[in-house]
C-alpha cells in the first residue's frame, strides 16, 4: 500500500529526535558546554533523511523501529559532526546552518571542533550498545559505518572537494558519491544489517546501487537549486557555486540535461529496490527528493 511520504518522514524524524535527545541528555558529563554544543548542532533541525532510510531498510527486511533507531541515531550524529566541521573557517567558512548561527559562531571554534569529534566518537558507542540486534549485526554495522564515513567515504569526498581536483563529469560523480552517497549507503546498509547478520551479496549490491545513485541525484538537485531556487525558501543566496567558481553538474551540462540526468538516476535507484516487499518508503523518498525546494 502506498504511503504518504511527508507523513512518514515526519513520523520517523520525531522518533529519531526523541531518541537523540535521550542519547545526548548530558547526564554525568564533565563539561556541560560541550554537550550543549553537541545538542545545538544535532537536535531541532534537518529532514532526517538518513535516519528515515535506516528505519525503512530495516522494516523492508522484517525489522522494526526498535532495532533500527540506535543505528539511525548513530548516522545522524556522524552527519551532524560533518556539518559542524564543514562550517568551520578552515573548510567552507559558513556562519549559518539551518537558519541559525553555525556551531563555531555560537560556541567558538575550539568547542565546535570538540563537539564534532565527540559526536563522531559517540556515534559508535551508540551503535555498539544496541541490544536489540545480534553481536554479528553490530560488528557489520560498525564496520560499514566506519568505512563509509572515513577516508574511503565521506571524508575522502570532502578532501576531493577541498583539493579542487574535479576535471571531468565522472570525477564529479565520484565526488558526489563519496561526499553524500557514502553516508546514504551506510544508512541503508545499517537498516538491513539490523535485521540480517548473514547478508545476501545480491541484496547488498542492490542496496548499494540504490544509495549511490540516490546520493549523486541528491547532489545534482542541490546544484540545480543553487541556480533555480528561491533564496527565501533555501535560506541562503542562490548562485554561490558560480561565484565561487565551483564545478557542479551545470559546469558540464545545461539545466535541461542536468534535470534529465537527475530523473534517470532516480529511476535507476528505484529500480534497484522496487522488487523488495515494503519498498514504498525508499522509492517514494527518491521521487520526493526530486521535488524538494531546499
Amino acid at each position: 500500500m502506498a504511503i504518504d511520504i511527508s507523513i512518514r518522514l515526519r513520523e520517523y524524524a520525531e522518533l529519531t529526535e526523541k531518541a537523540l535527545d535521550g542519547f545526548l541528555s548530558g547526564q554525568n558529563v564533565p563539561d556541560k558546554t560541550l554537550v550543549e554544543a553537541m545538542r545545538y548542532s544535532t537536535l531541532g533541525g534537518g529532514k532526517r533523511i538518513r535516519a528515515f532510510l535506516t528505519v525503512c531498510f530495516s522494516k523492508m527486511f522484517g525489522g522494526s523501529v526498535e532495532k533500527a533507531i540506535p543505528s539511525a541515531c548513530a548516522v545522524e550524529m556522524i552527519h551532524a559532526y560533518s556539518l559542524i566541521h564543514d562550517d568551520l573557517p578552515a573548510m567552507d567558512d559558513s556562519p549559518l546552518r539551518r537558519g541559525k548561527p553555525s556551531c563555531h559562531v555560537q560556541f567558538g571554534e575550539a568547542t565546535a571542533l570538540l563537539a564534532g569529534d565527540a559526536l563522531l566518537t559517540y556515534a559508535f558507542d551508540v551503535l555498539a550498545s544496541n541490544k536489540a540486534i545480534s553481536d554479528k549485526s553490530v560488528r557489520l554495522s560498525v564496520g560499514v559505518l566506519s568505512q563509509l564515513a572515513a577516508h574511503r567515504g565521506m571524508c575522502g569526498g570532502q578532501a576531493i572537494d577541498l583539493s579542487d581536483s574535479v576535471n571531468t563529469e565522472n570525477d564529479l560523480f565520484e565526488l558526489y558519491y563519496l561526499k553524500t552517497g557514502a553516508l546514504i549507503e551506510a544508512s541503508c546498509l545499517l537498516g538491513y544489517y539490523s535485521v540480517c547478520d548473514d547478508p545476501n551479496p545480491s541484496v547488498v549490491e542492490n542496496i548499494k546501487k540504490y544509495a549511490r545513485l540516490l546520493g549523486i541525484a541528491f547532489q545534482i538537485h542541490d546544484d540545480i537549486l543553487d541556480v533555480t531556487g528561491d533564496p527565501d525558501v533555501i535560506g541562503k543566496p542562490v548562485g554561490n557555486d558560480e561565484k565561487a567558481d565551483k564545478k557542479t553538474i551545470l559546469y558540464f551540462r545545461d539545466l535541461k540535461s542536468a534535470e534529465k540526468l537527475e530523473y534517470d538516476l532516480t529511476v535507476s535507484a528505484i529500480d534497484a529496490v522496487t522488487d523488495y516487499a515494503d519498498s514504498d518508503g525508499p522509492c517514494q523518498l527518491a521521487v520526493w527528493l526530486m521535488s524538494r525546494k531546499k
